[in-house]
């Protein structure tokens, strides 16, 4: 009888092209995703050294971080306009898919790879950025490499990578009414801290995580990195399949059933054995709200700030209540707030849009707030408009914009002023991460929007529109 096997021994075990002892193993790449801000020096590394792209049909271009979302016809930023500009004759060079800012499947590169039915179960996906841990929702082996990688694998198709350890986070029980995927990997974050996932690949077990929807767990698998993990994943499941089923690049018809069962074989057997494994009740989750300047230093919307007398690393957290503006032991639903993001490729999904919008429908953003709604593809843009969802927003004072990754990063115009603090459905609030001297608070699409209306953290379940 087969030893049971983890989904990451499986898909890993496929892709080997090469293993020599005390050597990290050659990996096969099923599918690289570019965009143009870590792709520059690569190709010009492979234009020096005379080599083509040797697979350019398992290599996807689109441009994100650096697209304007308002005004797009006009990139002040001159060094954002020449790495687009690159990007597109590198890509008309090797004969890569683009998707620039006048495409249609334009967006960001973790948001548009699912919608176009580019990432799938069983694949290895990399991409140069951090967040491409994103894709594991599908059961798919992605994570971020750098830019000395991107090279290697645009010239060979493949990537040296040492083989990594499993983490099991098994969240058992259901997540209460208002409780978000968002909340759950904050929760998860704070909880075990931000190097806990150091060294593995974080695989997401439980009743809590079959009954999220694809996109929550995209959510969850998006933040793994945030947790010090190497990628994040889940065994695909019949959710997984019916989400792919029709998208532009999956097959149809019987090659999509046999694909569709291979998939599922791809799930952790039963009896497998992982590295380690830690166990969350999901009944206990608040909705969270970040306080400091790492994804772990978050607590319950109830809650309130730390006292420098209860913490370790002392000093750290004094360091952050001081770039934060706050106080020890001060409520979350004292500290009020002037902007508010909505995007990222963390929540900016039709569904992410959908659930912010029930919190703001026929309510008016406090007129101390500054709030934006990026959506995260041109495609999510347009099935939004389509549903009204803009409309929504608009009437209630957020900004409409075009897709691309904004002030997750502070790009464009769109950042956040020194001392300003910002509600944001991102996934990072380090020192300066939204604009130099900007405050972060990382939230859920539906916290984000009822700080909006509000002008300070509130417990959303309190709020209408939320499913009791």
């Amino acid at each position: 009888m087969a030893r049971p096997e983890t989904i990451v021994s499986k898909i890993w075990n496929k892709h080997v092209v090469h293993q020599e002892a005390g050597k990290p193993d050659l990996m096969y790449i099923d599918l690289h995703l570019v965009h143009e801000v870590t792709s520059p020096q690569a190709f010009e590394s492979l234009s020096l050294n005379n080599r083509k792209v040797r697979r350019p049909d398992l290599t996807y271009a689109t441009m994100d971080h650096n697209v304007p979302t308002k005004d797009r016809d006009v990139v002040k930023d001159q060094i954002a306009n020449k790495q687009m500009e690159t990007l597109r004759q590198n890509c008309k060079d090797h004969d890569i898919p683009l998707a620039d800012m006048a495409h249609p499947d334009q967006g960001i590169v973790h948001v548009i790879g699912p919608q176009l039915g580019l990432t799938q179960p069983g694949k290895t996906i990399v991409c140069g950025d951090s967040h491409t841990s994103t894709h594991g929702a599908f059961g798919a082996l992605a994570f971020g490499i750098g830019t000395s990688e991107v090279e290697h694998v645009l010239a060979t198709q493949t990537l040296q990578q040492e083989q990594p350890k499993t983490l099991n986070v098994h969240v058992e029980g259901d997540l209460g009414p208002g409780v978000t995927a968002k909340d759950l990997i904050l929760a998860i974050i704070a909880k075990f801290g931000v190097r806990f996932g150091t060294g593995y690949v974080m695989e997401y077990t439980g009743d809590a995580i079959r009954n999220l929807s694809m996109e929550g767990r995209m959510t969850v698998c998006n933040m793994s990195i945030e947790a010090g993990a190497r990628a994040g994943l889940i065994s695909p499941d019949q959710k997984t399949i019916d989400y792919l089923e029709g998208k532009e690049y999956v097959p149809e018809g019987a090659a999509f059933t046999e694909l569709a069962d291979s998939w599922l074989n791809l799930a952790t057997d039963e009896g497998a054995v992982y590295d380690k494994t830690v166990t969350i009740n999901a009944a206990e989750i608040e909705p969270q709200v970040s306080w400091g300047t790492n994804p772990g230093m978050c607590v319950p919307v109830s809650g309130a700030t730390p006292s420098l007398d209860d913490v370790d690393h002392r000093e750290d957290v004094k360091r952050a209540l001081e770039y934060m503006g706050l106080k020890e032991n001060q409520p979350m639903t004292s500290i009020a707030i002037d902007h508010v993001f909505i995007g990222s490729c963390t929540n900016s999904r039709i569904g992410d849009l959908k659930k912010a919008a029930a919190i703001v429908e026929g309510k008016q953003v406090n007129p101390q707030v500054r709030a934006i709604v990026v959506p995260g593809s041109f495609g999510v843009k347009l099935e939004a408009e389509k549903e009204g969802l803009d409309t929504i927003f608009k009437q209630a004072g957020f900004e409409w914009r075009e897709s691309g990754c904004s002030m997750c990063l502070g790009m464009n115009d769109d950042i956040v002023p020194p001392a300003g603090r910002c509600a944001s459905t991102s996934n990072r609030n380090f020192e300066g991460r939204q604009g130099n001297g900007a405050r972060t608070h990382l939230v859920s699409p539906e916290m984000a929007a009822a700080a909006a209306i509000e002008g300070h953290f509130v417990d959303v379940r309190k709020f209408a529109g939320v499913p009791n």
